[in-house]
């Protein structure tokens, strides 16, 4: 990685990568530019991703597609009720020797595809959140670390909620940002079905390694920061706070509960990721403003009042940022 001579060159480098990486992925998932997007912004923060969206709205084909693009390891594992903790970490079993040996499980992967989390139960869900947090997965008192770089991406399907576990607020505030799926345009979908009813099957091509992944990451928290820009993320995470000084009219009406300091580091890191890929060399104000809605939405909770009206939380961070 050391083709390039300073950090201005390896920004215009990343910023070329992402336009490559966009356009390559358009060629295989139809529509969803914005979500393609963000789920770009948070791999290249270091961060882990939540998808919400009904089925059948390709989200299993961008996370497959991306992780050939960034020519990762890629396991999906499908959760079920019945599924246990081993099923994701591994386990260890005798050998012929008589001596335990560890069996690595499906989170031992770059990307991980983690599908409809909300349908396992929390012992299950919690051995993947402790492996997002840690980088690392514990088994029979044995340390056992991830290769980097490790993103989880995981599923939720908003519409059946029939023997679900939604995830508990301390657990959801683990994924940088919640990315909500919608259903595609008119011609969106008539460009999905023309594409996808004949007998062609586009393979995407290779755009960027692991470890190249890994040295932007890490050129994006390098990226100098305004203090007027941390202020601004700092203030707006403290106006979501419901029964304090600095909580907007908004939020003191409608919210129960706010978001937490997280919420403000995931604003600058997405918001220098963001700058970052789109040809900037440092964030501002507009760059928080275009992360705020994936990095609040799962960070505040509603109240009575706000549900009776018909407010969703994205109406609420709006009206909070003034949008």
């Amino acid at each position: 990685m050391t083709e390039y001579k300073d950090d201005i060159q390896a920004a215009n480098a990343l910023k070329q990568k992402h336009d490559e990486l966009m356009q390559e992925i358009s060629k295989t998932v139809y529509g969803q530019k914005e979500i393609i997007e963000q789920v770009l912004t948070v791999m290249f923060a270091g961060g882990h991703c939540l998808l919400v969206g009904v089925p059948g709205l390709a989200k299993t084909l961008l996370v497959n597609t991306i992780a050939k693009v960034l020519d990762l390891k890629y396991k999906r594992i499908q959760f079920t009720p019945d599924l246990m903790p081993s099923d994701i970490t591994g386990s260890e079993i005798l050998d012929e020797n008589k001596q335990f040996k560890f069996v690595k499980g499906p989170v031992f992967a770059n990307i991980i595809l983690a599908d409809e989390i909300n349908r396992t139960p929390p012992k299950t869900q919690s051995a993947l959140l402790e492996a997002m947090q840690e980088k690392t997965v514990t088994v029979s008192g044995n340390n056992y670390k991830l290769e980097e770089p490790f993103f989880v991406l995981a599923t939720q399907n908003p519409v059946e909620q029939e023997g679900t576990y939604p995830l508990p607020e301390a657990q959801l505030d683990r994924f940088m940002f919640n990315v909500i799926l919608d259903y595609p345009s008119l011609e969106e979908e008539i460009l999905i079905v023309k594409n996808t009813t004949k007998d062609l099957v586009y393979v995407p091509k290779k755009i960027l390694s692991g470890q190249e992944m890994i040295f932007f990451r890490d050129l994006i928290k390098r990226a100098p920061v305004a203090d007027n820009v941390i202020q601004y993320a700092v203030q707006l995470v403290s106006k979501t706070r419901p029964k304090t000084s600095k909580a907007d009219s908004i939020a003191a009406k409608y919210l129960n509960w706010g978001a937490g300091p997280r919420a403000s580091q995931y604003l600058i890191t997405g918001a220098k990721t963001y700058a970052l890929l789109h040809g900037k060399y440092s964030p501002d104000i507009e760059d928080v403003k275009a992360v705020a809605l994936p990095v609040l939405r799962h960070r505040i909770i509603r109240n009575y009042q706000a549900e009776s009206e018909g407010l969703t939380e994205d109406m609420l961070i709006e009206k909070i940022i003034g949008l």
